[in-house]
């Protein structure tokens, strides 16, 4: 019996001590973390453009309206710290109201601003071009979050 109170005492001891090593992590790589997802989501971008780009077969005309659309479309980096969550949920709640009526605001300004962009592109494109952007270009965008789709419908920004 004195082996088995050993054996649990040892036990415990050793994971208080990797839950007090887990802890201490999180707070030190926090901002690598969020760096390194960025540069994962950017080359996930990239790859998906590129992609798209050579199943266009785009001319040397087309090019300059393919270069504006994808400055106009690329994802912005997070900015700034994320707000806690604690912290909103104390918020009053027609202040959490317009917390969230101020992001939809700017949710909406960035799809505008793309869809501005996008029409522009897409006046450029064939009707062989344009029925391959219809099949290819907005995949993702149908709220599938957890199965492959990032973004669109439902979507909830950082």
């Amino acid at each position: 019996m004195n082996i088995l109170r050993k054996s649990i005492l040892i036990g415990f001891t050793v994971l208080g001590m990797a839950a007090a090593q887990a802890q201490d992590k999180p707070a030190h790589d926090a901002g690598a973390r969020k760096e390194h997802m960025q540069q994962k989501m950017g080359d996930i971008f990239a790859k998906r453009q590129a992609k798209l780009h050579d199943l266009l077969k785009l001319t040397a005309q087309q090019e300059s309206a393919w270069a504006s659309y994808q400055t106009a479309i690329k994802p912005a980096p997070m900015s700034g710290p994320r707000p806690e969550r604690g912290a909103f949920a104390k918020l009053p709640a027609p202040e959490r109201m317009a917390k969230m009526l101020d992001v939809s605001k700017q949710r909406q300004a960035r799809m505008e601003s793309h869809l501005t962009a996008l029409t522009a592109f897409y006046a450029q494109l064939t009707p062989e071009q344009k029925a391959v952007f219809d099949q290819r270009a907005m995949r993702g965008m149908h709220g599938h979050r957890g199965h492959g789709g990032h973004g669109g419908w439902g979507h909830r920004d950082s």
